[in-house]
């Protein structure tokens, strides 16, 4: 758990705990439905945990606030942000049953309260939330108008998209005709891997 430790020195022995387990039981999962491909698993704490919380670097959900997780696939970047903020309820959904039942599963066996997972695409999902948040489902041109109407009228401070997205962004963005800004996440991690590794962000 070292590498969690070293970029989130705050966390309580609870939420060290909790990674742990949600280690354990995605490596579980993935052996059983292939959530992520099988050759990340080892890499599973760098590749896939620690790069969905490099939402958090970018963004403190404030306590009370709502986040949708669109296209969450085995529950990224939604379970390891749920542990991360447990004051903030999050709604993972996919298309994919087998997918969202590994995750209510998980959620289960980790004890997070502040988690509900359904299969749905997001623009059948009528709840309002302060943020959305995904992991390169799409385009942005073709992704945005999915979310464009799930944000509340009056949501928190910092509302938007919070996409986690790689490589040169600047023609995609420019073609989503989107207001957006772009931030590193190799300016918070040391890793090789992140060195293309972006959060683009969508203010409401």
């Amino acid at each position: 758990m070292s590498l969690l430790t070293k970029y989130f020195p705050q966390l309580t022995p609870h939420q060290r705990q909790q990674f742990a387990e949600l280690e354990q039981e995605f490596k579980a999962w993935n052996a059983q439905i292939n959530l992520v491909a099988r050759t990340d698993t080892d890499n599973l704490l760098e590749r896939h945990i620690l790069h969905s919380l490099g939402i958090a670097k970018v963004v403190q959900f404030p306590a009370g606030s709502a986040v949708l997780d669109v296209g969450t696939g085995g529950g990224l970047p939604g379970l390891p942000l749920a542990i991360m903020f447990p004051e903030v309820k999050f709604h993972l959904v996919d298309s994919i049953g087998k997918k969202i039942k590994a995750v209510q599963f998980m959620a289960g066996a980790l004890g997070l309260a502040n988690v509900t997972a359904t299969q749905t695409r997001a623009e059948q999902v009528s709840e309002k939330f302060d943020f959305v948040v995904s992991r390169a489902v799409a385009r942005l041109a073709t992704f945005h108008p999915w979310i464009m109407h799930s944000y509340k009228k009056h949501p928190a401070a910092g509302a938007g998209l919070y996409y986690l997205k790689g490589g040169d962004l600047g023609e995609e963005i420019a073609e989503s005709g989107l207001v957006a800004q772009v931030i590193d996440l190799k300016d918070f991690y040391e890793e090789e891997f992140f060195d293309t590794k972006k959060v683009v962000v969508v203010p409401v």
